[in-house]
């Protein structure tokens, strides 16, 4: 297949490498070249922008930030919907809105463009492994069109609905996951003011029913203080945001996801946004400082 990308960074690049392994003609679009140069001597071809990649290709990933940049890719000016021909189907694995999903996907449609919605969960380490768990929205015919590519990419796909279904499934796993590293930082501020070792108690909560991903590796980087690597904390935060609004458009109370938006409110405030979710132990850290 010729398959096109767009977005180069923690998520992107490591798929990208694994579609270039797997034997695909890729070309991809770069907001910033010099994050698509290396790729060159590997046959990959760079396209001037979203509608020149459109105009070529037979599926289009896109794996950039949020809504806006999604917006900006599929129906800005030189953007995809403009070079694209009946029959592409794009594939966003963004996090985004999930009414704005629904949306470009019909605009899609009426040019004979297929867009599903799907996001993924499993981070840069499933990125590079091909183990990530993808949440398809969208048509399911279109979804088995295009399964052998995402069968590199991920172990675990799921179709979940119509149309931003994918974007719904992403909001709750964030939900549930963020709350969790939030509880395993409040763990580690209990265990810390009680005067016992943080990284003996995650051990034993490791084998027994408290255990989780998220203990073991953002519970892992509060016991061991290794906040500069891992997920971006203003990711977590963006997302939040989307939860939010998602679930007052729903009339759905989330207390346990709007006590946890506003310390990640706290976290930006204190400039750690670029640093990894498990700074919310930081931002515990800091208010029980003002106290003292």
């Amino acid at each position: 297949m010729e398959v096109g990308f767009v977005g180069l960074g923690a998520m992107g690049a490591p798929m990208v490498d694994r579609l270039i392994e797997a034997g695909h003609k890729l070309a991809v679009y770069a907001r910033r070249i010099e994050t698509a140069k290396h790729l060159l001597n590997r046959g990959v071809r760079l396209c001037a922008s979203p509608a020149y990649l459109a105009a070529s290709c037979e599926v289009v990933f896109l794996a950039v930030t949020g809504t806006a940049d999604v917006e900006h890719l599929v129906c800005g000016d030189d953007g995809l919907l403009e070079g694209a021909r009946a029959g592409l189907v794009i594939i966003d694995m963004s996090t985004i809105a999930p009414r704005r999903a629904q949306e470009l996907a019909a605009q899609a449609q009426g040019l004979g463009v297929e867009m599903l919605d799907a996001p993924v969960s499993g981070g840069e380490i499933g990125a590079r492994n091909g183990t990530l768990s993808i949440m398809v929205g969208g048509d399911a015919a279109v979804l088995e069109r295009v399964r052998p590519l995402l069968n590199v990419l991920g172990k675990t796909i799921v179709h979940m609905g119509p149309a931003g279904s994918g974007q719904i499934a992403k909001a709750c796993n964030q939900l549930v996951l963020v709350a969790a590293i939030e509880a395993c930082a409040e763990a580690a501020m209990l265990a810390h003011a009680a005067g016992v070792d943080f990284a003996r108690v995650r051990e034993a909560m490791l084998a027994g029913s408290a255990s989780s991903g998220a203990l073991d590796a953002f519970g892992g980087r509060m016991a061991t203080r290794e906040f500069a690597r891992g997920v971006e904390a203003r990711l977590h935060h963006k997302d939040f945001a989307l939860i939010a609004d998602t679930a007052a458009q729903a009339w759905v109370p989330v207390p346990v996801s709007a006590a946890v938006q506003q310390q990640l409110n706290a976290l930006m405030a204190l400039k750690l946004g670029r640093e990894d979710t498990s700074g919310l132990l930081k931002v515990l850290e800091a208010t029980r400082a003002d106290r003292s």
